[in-house]
């Protein structure tokens, strides 16, 4: 019904008529560490080039003195180069505090930011974690933009990441 309902006013508006929607599941594992501090973790997407298409999430501690924990920021290396080190925090709607041990998702319309400016075509998903004390780790997932039918796609990182699932809804 949803998607008649865009044909429909797309056929009215004179616009094309794409819905889509996006999911993104990120395991933060359980580590067996004598000192263990929660992960920050940058989400991206990146076109064919590797230019960062749009940021997703970016999160760290917000609660840091002095807004220190942006300054670790950087050891998100990828992520950093691609786009990080240009932008203002905290980015609204895009950063957030770290998150738990756990299964976390983020649910994403094509009509809201930061899926609004993709244009058709080739994309790869990022998820990558670094942690004080830890180690560091990115996990990809290549897809196209906008779907053309429901599917889901997986990955699994070594250590920082667990599973990493990509579901995308025309």
């Amino acid at each position: 019904m949803r998607h008649r309902l865009t044909l429909a006013l797309g056929a009215l508006l004179g616009t094309p008529a794409l819905a889509a929607d996006l999911s993104i599941g990120v395991e933060v594992p359980r580590l067996d560490v004598a000192e263990y501090h929660r992960p920050y973790v940058a989400i991206w997407i990146e076109r064919a080039d590797q230019s960062a298409a749009s940021n997703v999430a970016v999160w760290y501690d917000l609660k840091k003195r002095d807004a220190e924990g942006v300054k670790w920021l950087k050891d998100l290396r990828q992520w950093w180069r691609r786009s990080g080190r240009e932008l203002q925090f905290p980015i609204d709607g895009v950063t957030s505090a770290t998150r738990p041990v756990g299964k976390q998702r983020l649910a994403l319309s094509d009509k809201a930011a930061p899926l609004a400016a993709l244009a058709p075509g080739e994309y790869r998903l990022n998820v990558e974690a670094a942690r004080e004390a830890g180690g560091h780790e990115v996990v990809s997932l290549a897809f196209s933009w906008p779907p053309q039918k429901a599917e889901q796609l997986q990955a699994a990182g070594r250590k920082e990441l667990g599973e990493i699932t990509l579901e995308l809804k025309p």
